[in-house]
Protein backbone atom coordinates (compact mmCIF):
# COMPACT_ATOMS: atom_id res chain seq x y z
CA UNK A 1 0.00 0.00 0.00
CA UNK A 2 1.09 3.63 -0.90
CA UNK A 3 1.07 6.44 1.75
CA UNK A 4 -1.61 9.01 1.33
CA UNK A 5 0.28 11.23 3.86
CA UNK A 6 3.19 11.39 4.87
CA UNK A 7 4.53 13.73 7.63
CA UNK A 8 8.60 14.31 7.93
CA UNK A 9 10.22 16.53 10.47
CA UNK A 10 7.15 18.83 10.99
CA UNK A 11 7.39 21.75 13.52
CA UNK A 12 5.30 24.50 14.44
CA UNK A 13 6.15 26.96 16.33
CA UNK A 14 3.77 29.71 18.79
CA UNK A 15 6.06 32.29 19.59
CA UNK A 16 8.27 30.00 22.26
CA UNK A 17 5.97 27.27 21.77
CA UNK A 18 7.00 24.51 19.93
CA UNK A 19 3.65 22.79 19.35
CA UNK A 20 4.76 20.68 16.82
CA UNK A 21 8.35 19.18 17.23
CA UNK A 22 10.05 17.30 14.95
CA UNK A 23 7.09 14.88 14.04
CA UNK A 24 7.10 12.30 11.31
CA UNK A 25 4.66 9.77 10.21
CA UNK A 26 2.58 8.22 7.67
CA UNK A 27 -1.03 7.11 6.85
CA UNK A 28 -0.97 4.13 4.83
CA UNK A 29 -3.91 4.28 1.65
CA UNK A 30 -7.13 2.85 2.51
CA UNK A 31 -6.96 2.22 6.46
CA UNK A 32 -8.29 3.93 9.14
CA UNK A 33 -5.71 5.67 11.55
CA UNK A 34 -6.20 7.39 14.90
CA UNK A 35 -4.35 9.95 15.91
CA UNK A 36 -3.75 10.17 19.52
CA UNK A 37 -2.29 11.67 22.75
CA UNK A 38 -3.08 13.84 26.00
CA UNK A 39 -4.74 17.76 25.70
CA UNK A 40 -1.33 19.51 24.32
CA UNK A 41 0.00 16.85 22.56
CA UNK A 42 0.12 18.85 19.35
CA UNK A 43 -3.14 16.86 17.85
CA UNK A 44 -4.91 19.87 16.68
CA UNK A 45 -2.45 21.58 15.20
CA UNK A 46 -1.34 18.68 13.06
CA UNK A 47 -4.73 18.52 11.49
CA UNK A 48 -4.90 22.56 11.12
CA UNK A 49 -1.38 22.44 8.85
CA UNK A 50 -2.83 18.83 6.97
CA UNK A 51 -5.55 20.86 6.09
CA UNK A 52 -3.23 23.99 4.93
CA UNK A 53 -5.23 26.07 7.78
CA UNK A 54 -1.46 27.06 9.03
CA UNK A 55 1.19 27.05 7.59
CA UNK A 56 4.39 24.70 9.30
CA UNK A 57 7.61 26.44 10.79
CA UNK A 58 9.47 23.49 9.03
CA UNK A 59 9.43 20.30 8.02
CA UNK A 60 7.47 19.03 4.49
CA UNK A 61 3.92 17.36 4.17
CA UNK A 62 2.78 14.81 1.11
CA UNK A 63 -0.92 14.24 0.57
CA UNK A 64 -1.59 11.83 -2.21
CA UNK A 65 1.93 11.90 -3.39
CA UNK A 66 1.77 15.89 -3.65
CA UNK A 67 3.46 18.90 -1.26
CA UNK A 68 0.71 22.28 -1.05
CA UNK A 69 3.56 24.56 -2.70
CA UNK A 70 2.79 22.59 -5.75
CA UNK A 71 -0.49 21.41 -5.35
CA UNK A 72 -2.36 23.12 -3.00
CA UNK A 73 -5.87 23.20 -5.36
CA UNK A 74 -5.46 19.47 -6.24
CA UNK A 75 -4.88 18.56 -2.99
CA UNK A 76 -7.97 19.83 -1.01
CA UNK A 77 -10.28 19.34 -4.31
CA UNK A 78 -9.34 15.69 -2.80
CA UNK A 79 -9.70 15.21 0.83
CA UNK A 80 -12.37 16.70 3.01
CA UNK A 81 -12.67 17.19 7.47
CA UNK A 82 -15.56 16.95 9.19
CA UNK A 83 -15.80 17.72 12.92
CA UNK A 84 -18.86 17.93 15.89
CA UNK A 85 -17.66 21.25 16.36
CA UNK A 86 -18.01 22.88 13.25
CA UNK A 87 -21.45 23.15 12.45
CA UNK A 88 -23.12 24.68 9.26
CA UNK A 89 -25.64 27.68 9.05
CA UNK A 90 -28.50 26.64 11.50
CA UNK A 91 -30.88 28.79 9.25
CA UNK A 92 -30.44 26.94 6.42
CA UNK A 93 -32.31 23.38 5.89
CA UNK A 94 -30.12 20.25 5.35
CA UNK A 95 -30.83 20.19 2.11
CA UNK A 96 -29.74 23.82 1.41
CA UNK A 97 -26.71 23.09 3.45
CA UNK A 98 -25.95 20.63 0.88
CA UNK A 99 -26.40 22.51 -2.09
CA UNK A 100 -24.53 25.50 -1.18
CA UNK A 101 -21.41 23.45 -0.08
CA UNK A 102 -21.91 21.16 -3.19
CA UNK A 103 -21.85 24.75 -5.33
CA UNK A 104 -18.94 25.33 -3.35
CA UNK A 105 -17.79 22.23 -4.37
CA UNK A 106 -18.74 22.25 -7.95
CA UNK A 107 -19.66 19.41 -7.90
CA UNK A 108 -21.32 18.06 -11.11
CA UNK A 109 -24.39 16.34 -10.86
CA UNK A 110 -25.33 17.74 -7.37
CA UNK A 111 -28.72 16.82 -6.57
CA UNK A 112 -28.39 13.41 -7.71
CA UNK A 113 -24.72 13.20 -5.64
CA UNK A 114 -27.07 14.73 -2.31
CA UNK A 115 -29.67 12.25 -3.01
CA UNK A 116 -27.02 9.63 -3.22
CA UNK A 117 -25.52 10.40 -0.27
CA UNK A 118 -28.83 11.11 1.60
CA UNK A 119 -29.69 6.98 1.50
CA UNK A 120 -25.83 6.15 2.42
CA UNK A 121 -26.33 7.85 5.67
CA UNK A 122 -30.40 7.70 6.15
CA UNK A 123 -30.91 11.38 6.28
CA UNK A 124 -33.55 12.07 3.80
CA UNK A 125 -36.12 12.14 6.33
CA UNK A 126 -34.91 15.34 7.63
CA UNK A 127 -33.95 17.15 4.47
CA UNK A 128 -36.16 19.59 4.71
CA UNK A 129 -35.36 20.48 8.68
CA UNK A 130 -33.77 23.45 9.90
CA UNK A 131 -30.24 22.63 10.52
CA UNK A 132 -30.65 24.19 13.97
CA UNK A 133 -33.48 21.87 14.99
CA UNK A 134 -31.27 18.65 14.25
CA UNK A 135 -30.14 16.35 17.46
CA UNK A 136 -26.54 15.67 17.63
CA UNK A 137 -26.78 12.18 15.74
CA UNK A 138 -28.83 13.99 13.19
CA UNK A 139 -26.11 16.79 12.68
CA UNK A 140 -23.20 14.17 13.09
CA UNK A 141 -24.66 12.19 9.73
CA UNK A 142 -25.08 15.45 7.89
CA UNK A 143 -21.15 16.19 8.72
CA UNK A 144 -20.51 13.17 7.46
CA UNK A 145 -22.73 13.65 4.36
CA UNK A 146 -21.15 17.04 3.06
CA UNK A 147 -17.20 15.67 3.81
CA UNK A 148 -18.27 12.95 1.19
CA UNK A 149 -19.56 15.60 -1.51
CA UNK A 150 -16.57 15.46 -2.97
CA UNK A 151 -15.49 11.88 -3.15
CA UNK A 152 -12.81 12.46 -0.95
CA UNK A 153 -9.64 10.02 -0.83
CA UNK A 154 -8.81 10.99 2.07
CA UNK A 155 -10.83 12.42 5.32
CA UNK A 156 -9.85 13.87 8.42
CA UNK A 157 -12.74 13.22 11.02
CA UNK A 158 -11.90 15.10 14.82
CA UNK A 159 -13.77 13.34 17.54
CA UNK A 160 -17.14 12.15 14.98
CA UNK A 161 -18.50 10.51 17.87
CA UNK A 162 -18.09 13.15 20.54
CA UNK A 163 -21.06 13.59 22.62
CA UNK A 164 -23.44 11.13 20.98
CA UNK A 165 -25.07 8.25 23.23
CA UNK A 166 -23.58 5.07 22.84
CA UNK A 167 -26.11 3.73 20.35
CA UNK A 168 -25.53 6.70 17.35
CA UNK A 169 -22.07 6.28 18.22
CA UNK A 170 -21.87 2.37 17.31
CA UNK A 171 -23.87 3.17 14.26
CA UNK A 172 -21.12 6.32 13.22
CA UNK A 173 -18.61 3.92 13.41
CA UNK A 174 -20.52 1.07 10.96
CA UNK A 175 -21.08 3.69 9.08
CA UNK A 176 -17.23 4.87 8.77
CA UNK A 177 -16.73 1.38 8.41
CA UNK A 178 -18.38 1.51 5.33
CA UNK A 179 -17.10 4.27 3.98
CA UNK A 180 -13.80 2.63 4.15
CA UNK A 181 -15.05 -0.33 2.58
CA UNK A 182 -17.02 0.41 0.28
CA UNK A 183 -15.53 3.92 -0.81
CA UNK A 184 -11.98 2.99 -0.30
CA UNK A 185 -11.88 6.55 1.23
CA UNK A 186 -8.36 6.32 3.63
CA UNK A 187 -9.35 8.33 7.34
CA UNK A 188 -7.27 9.75 9.69
CA UNK A 189 -9.10 9.77 12.88
CA UNK A 190 -9.07 11.95 16.59
CA UNK A 191 -10.86 10.33 19.77
CA UNK A 192 -10.31 10.31 22.93
CA UNK A 193 -12.32 7.30 23.53
CA UNK A 194 -9.77 4.16 23.17
CA UNK A 195 -12.48 1.67 23.43
CA UNK A 196 -13.39 2.90 20.17
CA UNK A 197 -10.23 3.73 18.53
CA UNK A 198 -9.64 -0.10 19.40
CA UNK A 199 -12.63 -1.90 18.21
CA UNK A 200 -11.99 0.63 14.35
CA UNK A 201 -8.57 1.49 13.98
CA UNK A 202 -5.91 -0.44 11.60
CA UNK A 203 -3.37 1.43 13.31
CA UNK A 204 -2.94 4.44 15.88
CA UNK A 205 -0.07 7.25 15.62
CA UNK A 206 0.55 8.50 19.54
CA UNK A 207 2.43 11.91 19.79
CA UNK A 208 3.40 13.49 22.63
CA UNK A 209 5.03 16.97 23.25
CA UNK A 210 4.34 17.13 19.46
CA UNK A 211 6.94 14.47 18.98
CA UNK A 212 5.95 10.77 17.68
CA UNK A 213 5.97 8.67 20.85
CA UNK A 214 5.04 5.28 18.85
CA UNK A 215 3.03 4.04 16.43
CA UNK A 216 1.46 0.62 15.37
CA UNK A 217 -1.70 -1.62 15.86
CA UNK A 218 -4.06 -1.61 18.81
CA UNK A 219 -2.60 -4.91 19.63
CA UNK A 220 0.88 -4.29 19.06
CA UNK A 221 0.62 -1.63 21.30
CA UNK A 222 -1.14 -3.27 23.88
CA UNK A 223 1.54 -6.25 23.63
CA UNK A 224 4.48 -3.66 23.63
CA UNK A 225 3.43 -2.02 26.94
CA UNK A 226 1.93 -5.03 28.54
CA UNK A 227 -1.39 -3.68 29.36
CA UNK A 228 -4.69 -4.84 29.10
CA UNK A 229 -6.32 -2.66 26.54
CA UNK A 230 -5.34 1.07 24.13
CA UNK A 231 -6.66 2.94 27.62
CA UNK A 232 -4.40 1.48 29.64
CA UNK A 233 -1.62 2.21 26.79
CA UNK A 234 -2.85 5.66 26.61
CA UNK A 235 -2.99 6.23 30.41
CA UNK A 236 1.15 4.85 30.41
CA UNK A 237 1.81 7.25 27.91
CA UNK A 238 0.49 10.30 29.20
CA UNK A 239 1.00 10.01 32.28
CA UNK A 240 4.72 9.71 32.18
CA UNK A 241 5.30 13.19 31.40
CA UNK A 242 3.74 13.52 35.40
CA UNK A 243 7.32 12.51 36.40
CA UNK A 244 9.13 15.07 34.27
CA UNK A 245 9.12 18.86 35.53
CA UNK A 246 10.19 19.93 31.89
CA UNK A 247 6.80 18.48 30.48
CA UNK A 248 4.54 20.03 32.77
CA UNK A 249 5.56 23.64 30.99
CA UNK A 250 4.46 22.43 28.18
CA UNK A 251 0.56 21.83 29.33
CA UNK A 252 -0.93 24.38 27.16
CA UNK A 253 1.05 23.15 23.90
CA UNK A 254 -1.62 21.87 21.20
Amino acid sequence: MSAVIEVRDLVKTFGSVRAVDGLSFAVEEGTITGLLGPNGAGKTTTIQMLLDLITPTSGTIRILGMEYRAAREEILSRLNFSSPYVSPPGNLTVRENLLTFGRLYGIPHLRRTIDELADFFEIREFMEKLTYNLSTGQSTRLNLTKALMNEPRLLLLDEPTASLDPDIADRTRMLLRRIQSERGVTILYTSHNMAEVEEICDRVIFIQRGKLKDDGTPMELIKKYGREDLNDVFLHIAREHDTNPRMKTNATNR
